[in-house]
This record gives structure tokens, sequence and C-alpha cells, in this order.
């Protein structure tokens, strides 16, 4: 990644905002493009978490990853661009922080509350997170192509057995959104006696949760991935998986972008959101029909309703790899029955 002090002399400074994580990152993909294709002569820069880098390299379509761990005031030498563009939110909090820059130009949806935005597109509180930036760039006068999120395979060496296996990634940033350790145990356990490996992977702060789900589901210790597991190993591994099964957090969207087939589990957030794209049928969206707090501290209500039994079920209806089987069509999104007992 070329650094902020290197190689923009001359070219004009365009500035994209989008501090948050892996599965923010990659439903901006196509925007991230959709700017490169339309700014082809600008230094495009990204304001994001450090830890990205590597994954925004390998993506493409910028020229340099700003450091930047939220909402904070940002680098003083991206001051003076000439575009600035808000892919973080609706505000108030991230326009102000690129204002703050005196950009020339402004690409953000409108907010009552910062004037500098107004006439821009507006904000739509359900609209899927991969169009909602494409529409924000289209009604910017700038062409983007929500199908464009697909990620080339990392050269990373990977074991032999995770070439076809199920792929269990039982963690997601907050506790709403994590399917219980011992109900992931039990979709492990079946995967093992139709005959298929299955490789559990934790992300940082998770392998206490990868350990615990891959003891219950009897997969061998050294099928449990979580050490010295950086994004481009996360990616190959994924797209050398059979199938992936997760719940509504960024290894869902990995596995969008690497094209390998997926059971994701939703509970507070519906699928029409942060859901897999409509278009591609070798995803399967799991879902109760209910909405909660996504930040919320306990196991969501609804994602509660999904059983161990109806993953599975899922999971034999999977295509062996993106587009194959003779699949046509969009997913459908499965609603799940209720759950009388809580695990």
């Amino acid at each position: 990644m070329i650094s902020l002090a290197d190689g923009g002399r001359g070219r004009p400074l365009l500035v994209v905002l989008r501090a948050l994580k892996l599965g923010d990152f990659l439903t901006a993909v196509p925007a991230l493009r959709a700017l490169h294709d339309e700014f082809p002569d600008h230094r495009r820069v990204l304001a994001a978490p450090g830890w990205l880098a590597p994954l925004a390299k390998h993506a493409g379509s910028i020229d340099a990853l700003s450091p930047t761990p939220g909402l904070v005031p940002l680098d003083p030498r991206l001051a003076d661009p000439e575009v600035a563009v808000d892919l973080h939110g609706r505000g108030p909090g991230s326009q102000p922080l690129l204002l703050a820059l005196r950009p020339r130009r402004l690409i953000a949806f409108a907010h009552p509350e910062v004037p500098a935005t107004a006439g821009g597109p507006k904000w739509r509180r359900s609209e899927h997170e991969v169009a909602r930036w494409c529409r924000l760039l289209v009604e910017s006068g700038i062409p983007a192509d929500p199908g464009r999120l697909d990620l080339a395979t990392p050269a990373r060496t990977v074991p032999a057995w995770v070439k076809g296996a199920t792929l269990i990634h039982p963690g997601a940033a907050s506790a709403a959104r994590r399917w219980p350790a011992t109900r992931y145990a039990a979709v492990a356990r079946a995967e093992q006696r139709r005959g298929r490996e299955v490789v559990v992977t934790g992300g940082p702060g998770e392998a206490d949760l990868a350990t615990r789900t891959g003891r219950l589901g009897a997969v061998p210790p050294d099928r449990v991935v979580f050490q010295g597991l950086g994004l481009l190993d996360l990616l190959a591994l994924v797209a050398s998986a059979g199938r992936v099964v997760c719940g509504d957090t960024g290894v869902a969207h990995v596995a969008t972008a690497v094209g390998t087939p997926s059971v994701v589990l939703f509970g507070p957030v519906p699928p029409g959101q942060w859901g897999p794209p409509a278009d591609r049928p070798w995803h399967r969206p799991l879902w109760a029909g209910r909405r909660g707090d996504p930040h919320g501290a306990t196991v969501d209500a609804g994602l509660l309703r999904i059983s161990p039994d109806q993953v599975i079920t899922a999971l034999e209806e999977l295509p062996c790899r993106a587009g194959g089987a003779g699949k046509a069509g969009a997913p459908s999104v499965v609603r799940a029955p209720t759950v009388a007992s809580v695990t």
C-alpha cells in the first residue's frame, strides 16, 4: 500500500471515509471500484482502520490507506482534497470530519444538521448496504454497479483438507448476532457424519469461542484455526472451502466475494439489508422475520428461532460452487420456525 507520504505529487486528491469493519469494507468494494473508474487520475486515499490495509491493497481501487480507527479527526495531510466521499454513514458524525479537510466537492447523503450536504441524495433506512453506496454515487453523477463484489483468491498455501470442507465461523462483533456454540457444534457433527471435513475459524478475541465450538463439535484440534489468521489467509481459507456457515458478520461477505456457497444466519437485521446479493443463489440466508438490536449484549431472540436442523437442511441444498448445479433465480430467505428450547 502506498504511504501517505509517497506517490501523490502532482495528482489531485480524493479522500474516502469508511472507518468500519471487515464486512463494511467488502460491501463498499463496488463503490470504491466506481470511484476508481470515475477518477483514474486522482490519488485515492481510504480513511479506514489500519488492519484493513492488506485487504484494501488486494482489492485494489485505492492508492493509500490512512489509518482511521473510527469517527476521529482525519490526518491533516489529507487537507484540501479535490473530492471527499462519505461512505461511512448518513452523518452528522462523519460528514464534518470530511468537511474539516476543506474539500472542493463533498459526495454525501443529505443530513439536516449539515448544511453543506443540502441537495444530496436522500438516505433510505432499509436499503441494502451494497446498493446504498452505489446509489449515492449514481445520484451524484457517478456510474456504479453493485454487482462488482468479487475478489481474486489470494496467493496463500492452505492445508489440503480445507479444500471442499465446511467452514464454520461462530463469531460476530456483537453477542446479538452470535448463534450459540452448541448449535454450531451440532452442525459440525452432522457435516462430519456426511463425510465432510470441518474447519472452525475465529477472529481476534474469538479463540475461546472457536475452541469450544470445535470441542463440542468433535472437530480435530488442528482443524480449529484462529492464531495468526490474517485477512488474506482468511480469504484463502474461505475460497478453498466447499461451503461456509456463519452469522451476519464479515466472513459472510468474504464468502460472497470469493464465490463460496454459504448458509448465513440472520437475527436482528434482515438479509435484505446486509445479506448476500439476491442474484447469487448459491447463498442461503436464514431469518426468522423479526428485527432487533444488532448491537445487543445478548443473543437475539429471532436468531434463536433458527434450529440446527434447518441449517443442516440448507447445507444439503447448496450447490457445490458458485453458479453450480444448474441453479437459477434469487435465493429465498428461509423463515425459521419458533424453537422452544434455548441452548
